[in-house]
């Protein structure tokens, strides 16, 4: 599976009028800590890899009721039962960027049960945490794409766009309709960011 995604600097409160004024459907509102690991084997920065423990928790405080009633995973898949009331835990591996045109990469990621355990059999196997970055995440729905405004501590304020596809020849019509989406809400993907928020914390470190 591939994650074709775009990332572009933005004033989270004008996109968020766009959306509405364009029929966007509003998702969940959470809270995201991503524990960041080096492996023992081969230096991640190097090899343009992640690997990361993110633990989520919905945040209420700032939710509206309709963003309530409609959540999104990330895949943008929408629920509507409580079972995004508590934490959750998921492992993710990122494998090297694939294009030159947006942050598509390789990507799994699976549910865990248990962070700690988890992060106990990785130190066990060698891999050290290497950072950490916490963010408020808003999801939406819009023309067929999960949109993400994400506000990230000490940071700054991003959207994203994405969209998983299957297959390597699905990359680009993609990522062109996401080019093309982002424009409907004002955004120039010519100012897209392809570093991770792991790196441009770093850099402002």
């Amino acid at each position: 599976m591939y994650e074709v995604e775009i990332k572009v600097p933005a004033d989270l409160e004008t996109v968020r009028s766009r959306l509405r004024e364009g029929g966007a459907d509003p998702g969940a509102v959470r809270r995201q800590r991503d524990v960041y690991y080096d492996a023992p084997h081969r230096e991640f920065a190097e090899t343009d890899e992640a690997l990361r423990i993110r633990r989520e928790t919905t945040d209420d405080r700032e939710a509206t009721t309709d963003d309530r009633e409609a959540t999104t995973d990330d895949r943008g898949a929408t629920t509507d039962d409580a079972s995004d009331a508590g934490e959750s835990v998921r492992l993710t591996y990122k494998g090297p960027l694939v294009d030159d045109g947006s942050k598509t990469r390789s990507e799994h990621e699976t549910g865990v049960e248990d962070g700690e355990e988890l992060a106990g059999v990785l130190d066990g196997l060698g891999f050290e945490p290497a950072a950490t970055v916490e963010k408020r995440r808003e999801y939406w729905r819009f023309e067929g794409f999960t949109v993400a405004l994400d506000s990230v501590d000490r940071v700054g304020e991003f959207v994203e766009i994405e969209r998983a596809v299957d297959a390597e020849d699905a990359i680009d019509p993609t990522r062109e309709a996401a080019i093309e989406t982002l424009r409907t809400l004002g955004i120039d993907a010519d100012d897209q960011v392809r570093t991770s928020y792991l790196g441009l914390l770093l850099a402002e470190e």
